[in-house]
């Protein structure tokens, strides 16, 4: 039929919805839907009741915790429920909502339809009927059963109950204002463990009515091989392993550990918890972890944590850095990363204090204690030194920006660390304070140190395990307190200027500077046993892995300059089958000549042969002593 063009414009106009646009082409621009938030905003009250949690962890075969939830109210209308999202600890939200499943909610019997939040899933929005006094909810959390799931947290012979996981909590509320009960059933025969107080009948353990808040700051675990240790009056040291011979650890190791906690109430000058559980699972089942919480912190390792002590430092790290976190970012956190829910986004900017200034007790409080030996912990230093010093990252990126990281990548691999940067307020957050310490030690002629901010700023109101905010101008203030100097100026150029190398000055202030030698530090060579890998980070530019698999690649080495990446492999070193001993031979037969290092590589399906015209040998880093007698860093590592 034919149409006049009067009628198909007609036609076209009526087909063009109201809340549409049409550009000077006759395309169609859509207006966005607009968005209203029915989500209550969180408040400083009581929520009218008391929340009963019930947990079934019973069924480790297939990962699955059962969860039985009350959730009294105060009346009928609109309510939203939210499943944890910004975890602390986390800096990120990293809440498991995908493995939420078969939620079911009930009031009077009845189910109540419920509808997931268009913006935010981690919501669930419901119509609570009248004459309804309390919801029945269940669920499940599927726990992950394989490693590219996520973290596995229930294993043949022990788990770990995160109660974030397992519960939801009504919106509207700062969660210290939410009361709640928990009870957990564990299998038959295993014990369980927390820093929230619990009695048990049997495999039902029932915990301590508490808040929310510190409900979800306790998690749990439970296993069939346990051991506890009573390192103080106040804090036990509680064991899991795969296997009873895990278990087995000398009264010296134990004695190491109790050194610990002796040597960080005396750095930080109180405590900042009643009771303090570490847990800590020996494991290759159950994945590993390291979280603080107030009166407790997550560790797991793999197995020989005590039965191969004497191969080296591994991971030993872990626990005076979990519990230095205690003072570090519980007790003391910075003001915009604290939330008063799990739904508001926090912000890292201080984390180079939180976790910057806790990874630096971390290393002293290992040498101070003797958990690491003094030399190991010299030469760990030496490793954080060189990799920071050697990312060229830093030129362009300031470090107050990885903070960001966390919510950026959430600890995902990246190609290129060297020239994208990671979590560097750790290490690079240790160097600072590494720093400070010198400049107190000069400006006050070796009368102040680190030692008189630590008890100045963490050291206050012994037994409290609330929460103490603080600001930039806060941590500026105290430090001023203690040395004046120009902190602020020192500050802001550390965090957030760029360089091209790394801030080193506090080793070599103290007495010690960072070079490099042909050999490996045994710090070093027992890292890379552990790791099952081949650095040469500092020759060649790269780290291989089992069978040659190039792990990472430094911007602008050597191996960056021969167009080696992460999804290389080495196959062949100067025609011979790869090794990683042949490798480090051929960077050693290259010295002083002109000969390059030929590699056959392999991406993909496809082979290559690539030429590395690299001539300086083997280069490990190291610290060495430049100082007489006892230096400034030499003091900071020796127990107090």
């Amino acid at each position: 039929m034919f149409r006049t063009p009067a009628f198909a414009a007609l036609l076209l106009a009526s087909a063009v919805p109201a809340h549409a646009q049409l550009n000077p082409a006759g395309n169609t621009l859509p207006q966005p839907v607009p968005f209203t938030d029915t989500i209550p905003a969180p408040r400083d009250i009581d929520y009218p009741g008391t929340l009963l949690l019930e947990v079934d962890a019973t069924d480790i075969q297939r990962g699955i915790f059962n969860v039985k939830e009350t959730i009294p109210v105060a009346g009928a209308g609109h309510m939203v429920l939210l499943f944890p999202k910004w975890l602390p600890g986390a800096h990120s939200p990293r809440g498991e909502i995908e493995k939420l499943a078969g939620l079911v909610i009930r009031a009077n019997g009845k189910v109540v339809p419920w509808t997931r939040d268009p913006v935010d899933v981690f919501a669930f929005h419901i119509d609570v009927p009248a004459g309804t006094k309390k919801l029945d909810v269940s669920f499940q959390f599927l726990s992950a059963t394989a490693g590219d799931q996520g973290r596995i947290v229930m294993a043949p012979s022990m788990l770990n109950l995160q109660w974030n996981s397992v519960s939801l909590y009504p919106a509207g509320y700062f969660t210290r204002r939410i009361p709640i009960q928990a009870t957990a059933k564990y299998p038959a025969g295993w014990s369980a463990a927390a820093g929230l107080p619990a009695t048990n009948n049997g495999s039902i353990y029932s915990y301590q009515r508490t808040s929310y808040e510190t409900l979800v700051d306790s998690p749990t675990f439970a296993g069939k091989h346990y051991r506890q240790w009573a390192l103080s009056p106040r804090v036990d040291l509680n064991v899991f392993a795969d296997s009873p011979e895990e278990l087995a650890a000398t009264p010296e190791q134990i004695d190491a550990h109790k050194r610990l906690v002796e040597q960080a109430t005396r750095a930080f000058g109180a405590q900042h918890y009643d009771k303090y559980e570490f847990l800590l699972a020996i494991t290759d089942t159950m994945g590993g972890i390291g979280l603080e919480h107030h009166r407790s912190s997550e560790n797991g390792v793999k197995p020989g944590y005590f039965t191969k002590w004497n191969d080296g430092a591994g991971s030993r790290n872990l626990l005076p850095h979990e519990f230095s976190h205690s003072w570090d970012g519980k007790f003391r956190r910075g003001a915009d990363l604290w939330t008063p829910d799990y739904r508001t986004p926090m912000r890292n900017s201080l984390l180079w204090v939180y976790e910057g200034q806790t990874q630096f007790w971390g290393y002293v409080l290992q040498a101070r204690s003797g958990i690491v030996t003094k030399q190991d912990t010299l030469d760990a230093y030496a490793a954080i030194a060189a990799s920071l010093d050697t990312r060229r990252a830093r030129e362009w990126r300031p470090l107050v920006d990885t903070t960001n990281d966390p919510i950026i990548s959430a600890r995902r691999p990246k190609g290129w660390t060297s020239w994208q940067r990671s979590e560097d307020y750790y290490n690079e957050g240790l160097l600072i304070w590494m720093e400070v310490d010198s400049i107190l030690r000069q400006q006050s002629g070796g009368a102040k140190s680190i030692d008189d901010f630590a008890r100045a700023f963490f050291g206050v109101r012994d037994g409290d395990w609330g929460v103490l905010t603080y600001t930039l101008d806060d941590v500026v203030q105290t430090l001023n307190g203690i040395q004046p100097y120009d902190w602020a100026g020192f500050l802001n150029s550390r965090v957030n200027g760029v360089s091209e190398r790394a801030p080193l000055a506090g080793f070599t202030n103290n007495g010690y500077r960072l070079v490099y030698s042909d050999q490996p530090t045994p710090y070093f060579v027992n890292n890379d046993r552990t790791r099952e890998q081949a650095d040469l980070s500092y020759s060649l530019g790269l780290v291989t892995g089992k069978s040659g698999s190039v792990n990472s690649v430094a911007w602008g080495s050597p191996a960056f300059d021969a167009g080696l990446t992460v999804d290389s492999s080495i196959v062949a070193v100067n025609g011979e089958s790869y090794s990683a001993d042949r490798l480090k031979a051929a960077v050693t037969a290259s010295k002083g000549n002109r000969t390059p290092i030929r590699l056959l590589v392999k991406n993909g399906d496809k082979l290559r042969e690539v030429a590395i015209d690299y001539h300086d040998g083997l280069r490990y880093p190291r610290l060495e002593k430049t100082g007489q007698g006892e230096t400034g860093l030499d003091r900071l590592l020796a127990a107090k």
